[in-house]
């Protein structure tokens, strides 16, 4: 691991029944960083956030996070004790409370060593309350905070859980597809949100929403069969012919990919 990488994945290589969904994947993050994890179908992105978060362990090759305590070798950690140090997955489908308001939702995420009915009955101090508040304002559910959470649209949905998710105070967020399913204005939203939680932390986006990613990326990583196929920036990757040629079939010029 570089000294300045919060995350350092050497040579992962993870095998299903003898299929191997990724094979020698190195990925390196920075600090602050929005990463983008682009690739076909079957390319192997989702199953490298699975071993990152600990969901799925490797065969072969190693994780190692630099978290608030130090470089940190989570290769075979449990998932739970992957979460505790600072590492937070959040899946394509929301999971949240439904049925209880937008801050009973973030009232409950904050408070993981209690029980929901036993959160929900505490009295929250002045400085829980201001990190309610300064969550639904980067969320931009600050006029929802009373709204049944099942009543929010698709987007607000994720949104909400995201907020969930940086209430645990993560280094590292790792979301899978956060976009799909949303207005065109929802996404050009979560776009925003993102550039802003990656002021303060590191953030993996798995995305197969081309436009989004033009918009947003920084620095893109492209897999392809289990494997890194290519690094860079948004317009680095468009004019690789390996990459056209993954997304199309065929060779070609530097055209947007996707």
């Amino acid at each position: 691991m570089s000294r300045t990488s919060i995350l350092s994945c050497e040579e992962v290589t993870v095998a299903f029944d003898g299929f191997k969904a990724v094979q020698g994947m190195s990925l390196s993050l920075d600090p602050g960083e929005l990463r983008f994890l682009i690739g076909p179908n079957g390319a192997g992105k989702t199953t490298m956030l699975d071993v990152i978060c600990g969901k799925v362990k490797p065969v072969s090759g190693s994780v190692s996070f630099h978290s608030r305590a130090g470089v940190v070798d989570i290769t075979k950690r449990k998932e739970h004790k992957i979460a505790e140090l600072g590492i937070g997955r959040k899946f394509q489908t929301p999971s949240i409370f439904a049925g209880l308001s937008v801050m009973e939702n973030l009232e409950i995420a904050m408070s993981q060593n209690r029980s929901v009915w036993a959160t929900l009955r505490a009295s929250l101090t002045a400085r829980e309350r201001e990190r309610i508040d300064e969550e639904l304002a980067l969320i931009g559910l600050g006029d929802h905070r009373h709204t049944r959470a099942g009543l929010l649209s698709h987007g607000q949905k994720q949104w909400l859980e995201i907020g969930m998710m940086l209430m645990q105070e993560p280094e590292i967020l790792l979301l899978d597809e956060p976009v799909a399913g949303m207005t065109d204005r929802e996404t050009d939203k979560t776009g925003e949100l993102l550039q802003e939680i990656v002021k303060r932390r590191t953030v993996v986006v798995v995305e197969h929403d081309m436009e989004f990613v033009r918009n947003f990326a920084s620095k893109v990583t492209v897999m392809h069969e289990g494997r890194l196929l290519k690094d860079g920036t948004m317009d680095e990757i468009q004019r690789d012919d390996r990459v056209a040629e993954v997304y199309l079939g065929k060779r070609r010029d530097a055209h947007a990919v996707g």
